[in-house]
């Protein structure tokens, strides 16, 4: 059975670190990606730079990426402006986002919902003109950080409204990292009664751990597309203490050794993690990556006590 990995690291992921990661590096990681088999890779994003400078070079990484035909890269955008930008850099695929609690989505895009619902209409309306596809984003489907639960009725009208706008797929987020997996099984089966099991896909972090429990609990609804980032990385920077979403390494050890086809090849994988943390200075929380260079590290020094011998 195939598994669609939607990859998110070069922006949900680097749209958090606080020391400005070079063009050239967000390049080669992007790369990178692809290389070890990523079909779906979310590059960057063209909100104002004023909100996330991290990702103010935009255009010029879209500009010095190798792409791949066989690769959908794609960006976030959260008006006309950025659908603009998206246009002029030669993008198939742009992103839209809101929450499901009315609170964070104040405070992340200083919209109420209903007033965010129009200005998404016109971005989905001039991307589908121009025949490229729309994606959707809903943050704290399962948890918020102001408001706490989140109904599944709120979740369920904002997926509505994307669908009806012409999103193709709607990616739900556990934004907080507070799921369990009998609250993912609980509101994903809700949702997929609702639409199809091939519209949505699960966006987990593992702020508590739970991450990968979570993609398990989805996949037992039907769910099949799941969003992760290289390493680790990430978080929401409108998320107080919310960090870390799924590594990509850790959910395509997980699926393949349970015979999921993800078409990702692990070392590859591996070696864009290990490009990452080195390029970043600091350690990245994949335990995959961890065990894998913890490996690495090993067996060069037995090899270096061989060679002394």
């Amino acid at each position: 059975m195939k598994i669609q990995i939607v990859e998110v690291g070069p922006r949900d992921g680097l749209q958090n670190e606080k020391e400005m990661v070079s063009t050239s590096a967000k390049i080669q990681l992007i790369d990178k990606l692809a290389a070890a088999g990523l079909k779906r890779i979310e590059a960057t994003s063209f909100v104002n730079p004023r909100w996330i400078p991290q990702l103010a070079d935009a255009e010029d990484v879209l500009k010095g990426i190798k792409r791949q035909n066989e690769v959908t890269y794609s960006a976030l955008v959260p008006n006309l402006r950025g659908m603009e930008r998206a246009r002029e850099s030669g993008l198939t695929e742009v992103a839209l986002f809101m929450s499901a609690s009315e609170t964070h989505n104040l405070k992340n895009i200083n919209k109420s919902i209903e007033d965010t619902f129009p200005v998404l209409r016109q971005v989905a309306r001039e991307a589908l003109a121009l025949g490229m596809r729309v994606r959707g984003y809903v943050s704290t489907v399962f948890g918020c950080p102001y408001e706490g639960n989140v109904p599944v009725d709120n979740s369920r009208r904002v997926t509505n409204e994307l669908l009806e706008m012409g999103v193709f797929e709607v990616s739900l987020g556990d934004t907080i990292g507070v799921a369990t997996p009998k609250q993912v099984r609980e509101v994903m089966e809700k949702l997929v009664k609702d639409t199809a099991s091939d519209r949505l896909a699960g966006h987990f972090h593992d702020t508590r751990g739970t991450g990968l429990a979570n993609v398990l609990a989805a996949l037992d609804t039907g769910i099949r597309t799941f969003d992760s980032s290289i390493g680790g990385l990430g978080g929401c920077p409108y998320a107080p203490g919310a960090a870390g979403n799924i590594s990509t390494e850790d959910l395509v050890y997980m699926l393949n050794g349970m015979e999921y086809e993800t078409g990702v090849d692990l070392n590859l994988l591996l070696d864009a993690g290990a490009f990452i943390q080195q390029e970043l200075g600091r350690e990245l929380p994949s335990k995959v990556l961890k065990a894998h260079l913890a490996a690495q590290s090993a067996s060069s020094s037995h090899s270096n006590q061989e060679d002394g011998a």
